[in-house]
């Protein structure tokens, strides 16, 4: 039985299943390019203490490519965040990073129809999760993760109920795009699919599950907790 993941390697296990497009090394930084697939996949973040006398090397790499300036701050950039919010840089969606024993999770142990693994996404799905506010993009993005993968659909009472995508790091499994229809909230959809996801990481040799939300999304974290996740770090982006 190993650790529980460290940060970094919780971070690490982000950038392996939610992959961007691109990434980019410039001096102290690594610039990430995401074509629309959201915040994550399009921030830049510091690999050295070197990066607080950068920043203007920073923002104008990120602007080289294309994005505008977003740096994404982790527990141990307290000094960036602080030197980035001197610059009129805001807070935006503080996010929390959840995880616990995939074993745990696999109790769960959903019947076979509630959370169906599937190769591919099928069009149901990518319906779903457009509903959810999940474009193309973000689609986009897990089809170019090369890690194990595979998409959850959910039905519920013969109507499609949930998507989700799980792909695995080595020891780690991350949990992304969860998303259930309005009309199929509150029966347990999505604690299925998280017992199914937790049950397919096991099957992959990872012996953890991790998820991420954001600070405001308070039934997602209730239900993270109810199932015994716990929040193992946290991150917030830095915009102008």
């Amino acid at each position: 039985m190993s650790a529980a993941p460290t940060p970094d390697r919780l971070f690490q296990a982000m950038d392996a299943t939610w992959p961007a497009a691109e990434f980019f090394h410039a001096g102290p930084w690594t610039l990430r390019r995401g074509l629309g697939g959201g915040k994550r996949v399009s921030s830049t973040t510091s690999d050295s203490p070197r990066a607080l006398d950068q920043i203007d090397l920073a923002e104008a790499e990120m602007v080289k490519i294309g994005q505008n300036p977003l740096f994404m701050i982790r527990g141990k950039d307290t000094e960036l965040d602080q030197r980035l919010a001197a610059r009129n840089y805001k807070i935006v969606d503080p996010v929390l990073v959840f995880c616990a024993r995939a074993e745990t999770i696999a109790k769960i142990d959903p019947a076979p129809l509630d959370a169906i693994p599937c190769q591919d996404p099928l069009a149901l799905m990518v319906e779903l999760w457009k509903i959810g506010g999940i474009e193309a993009a973000r689609v986009d993005v897990m089809r170019r993760t090369t890690a194990p993968k595979t998409h959850l659909f959910s039905r519920f009472k013969e109507t499609p109920a949930g998507v989700a995508f799980v792909a695995c790091d080595g020891d780690i499994a991350m949990l992304h795009a969860l998303e259930v229809a309005p009309d199929c909230r509150r029966f347990g959809v999505a604690r299925k699919m998280l017992g199914r996801a937790a049950i397919w990481a096991m099957e992959q040799g990872a012996d953890t599950l991790s998820t991420v939300t954001t600070g405001q999304n308070l039934p997602a974290q209730r239900l993270f907790t109810g199932i015994g996740m716990q929040v193992a770090t946290k991150y917030h982006y830095r915009m102008k």
